[in-house]
């Protein structure tokens, strides 16, 4: 039966099946032959969002629509190009520490992606920088969106791995910036090779200007993470104040959004947040199949068995399924999908449950810059004109540094439990 389940997905997948449609439809073919009552399917389906946790997931998407259009990328965008242009190549370097930034705001790679490129690419094509590379280095930056919390990926494994969505936020910040220093690291090389400008300096005054400007954006996540952090609120609330804030920003301090953009956000972030709650509730019968034939404990079996109980193998075979997985398909579905499946083998080896969400969530996201899905790409080149392929080439060693972080992560599990061992103990971790 496990093969049913599985090489059903995979056959719905190949047919070309829409994700949540081809989870669904594989459990619903189990339970059939199954032999089970019909009236379990709509039950199982709905159980699958009745966990509160999930509340914050169509907030933090219409959170970081209202950030990335409300005018209040652009204005950080701008503190960070007067501040860090003047270097060689500073526009390179600004593009991916404005994707950090942002990242910490929106909670999403493509939100990210397109923020940064719409306001980045026109100059950085002016000033004479190679436009498939800058989109490349746009495109692999904004893989840091779902890293660097607030994460709609990470909420969605918390819930499913049953652990502290706070805990896992602050897991985060560490991979986070080191994908973003990997990233600017090798930026500053191109940047050497090629001749790349440096911007014209900036006065002063103007630095500060900007950074006023920008203020009221650069302090959205202190509010959210810090509300978090401190306990003063849930995620959930979190993402709540996230919509309420950068809506009082969009409309009332900079003026930038009409009350038709906010329709048409609000629309959009619904439909977004629907599509995430059917793969949700698809995947609850999906996973109802994989626990009753006890498919998870048999891949965990499989994997220690052949790499010989080595737990250097035993993670190099699951960064690899990963990776190939980010590569076909969406980051959500993905992280959905291989939860349950590898989450036996990580337990049964005495993996920490922080440490492999971070692992998962950060090689899912390098999937978001590979192709054939590679959806930044995909907006990096509708903003910037050019084909997938014309931007594949130059973001492939921009994908090898961050698979480097990810390797970094997943075999030095400090790096990513350092912050949570610190504010709550390694007892807490």
């Amino acid at each position: 039966m496990g093969l049913v389940l599985a090489g059903g997905f995979i056959l719905f997948m190949l047919l070309g099946v829409p994700v949540g449609l081809a989870i669904g439809a594989s459990g619903l073919l189990v339970v059939f032959l199954s032999g089970f009552p019909l009236e379990m399917i709509p039950q199982t389906m709905f159980s699958g969002n009745e966990s509160f946790a999930l509340v914050a997931v169509p907030f933090f998407v219409l959170a970081g629509d209202l950030l990335a259009k409300g005018g209040i990328s652009e204005r950080i965008i701008a503190f960070a190009e007067a501040t860090l242009g003047r270097f060689r190549g500073g526009l390179s370097i600004v593009s991916t520490v404005a994707s950090m930034f942002i990242a910490a705001i929106s909670g999403s790679g493509a939100a990210t992606t397109a923020a940064v490129g719409s306001a980045l690419l026109p100059q950085l094509k002016q000033k004479g920088y190679d436009v498939d590379f800058s989109a490349a280095l746009i495109a692999s930056s904004g893989t840091i969106g779902v890293v660097i919390p607030p994460s709609v990926p990470m909420v969605l494994y918390a819930v499913i791995a049953g652990v502290s969505v706070a805990k896992l936020f602050m897991a985060g910040f560490v991979p986070g910036f080191l994908m973003g220093a990997g990233l600017i690291a090798y930026s500053i090389y191109v940047a050497r090779k090629r001749g790349y400008p440096a911007s014209a300096a900036t006065t002063g005054a103007e630095k500060l200007r900007l950074f006023l400007d920008a203020t009221w954006g650069l302090i959205t996540p202190v509010i959210i993470l810090g509300g978090i952090f401190s306990g003063y609120f849930t995620p959930s609330e979190a993402a709540a104040v996230a919509v309420v804030y950068s809506m009082l920003l969009a409309f009332f301090v900079y003026r930038s959004m009409t009350f038709r953009q906010f329709y048409d956000l609000v629309v959009g972030a619904g439909v977004t947040s629907a599509l995430i709650m059917f793969i949700i509730s698809t995947a609850k019968l999906f996973g109802w199949g994989l626990a009753f034939y006890r498919i998870p404990e048999a891949v965990a079996r499989f994997l220690l068995g052949f790499a010989g109980g080595s737990h250097f193998m035993i993670y190099l075979m699951i960064t690899v399924i990963v990776l190939l997985a980010g590569m076909f398909m969406e980051t959500a579905s993905a992280l959905i999908v291989l939860t349950p499946v590898l989450l036996p083998t990580v337990v049964q080896t005495g993996g920490n449950l922080l440490h492999f969400g971070v692992v998962l969530v950060v090689g899912l996201a390098i999937g978001m810059a590979t192709p054939p899905v590679a959806i930044n790409i995909y907006v990096a080149g509708a903003i910037s004109g050019l084909s997938m392929e014309q931007i594949c080439r130059p973001i492939i060693p921009m994908v090898l540094v961050l698979i480097g972080v990810l390797l970094l992560a997943t075999y030095f599990p400090s790096t990513i439990l350092l912050l949570p061992s610190l504010v709550w103990g390694a007892g807490g971790v």
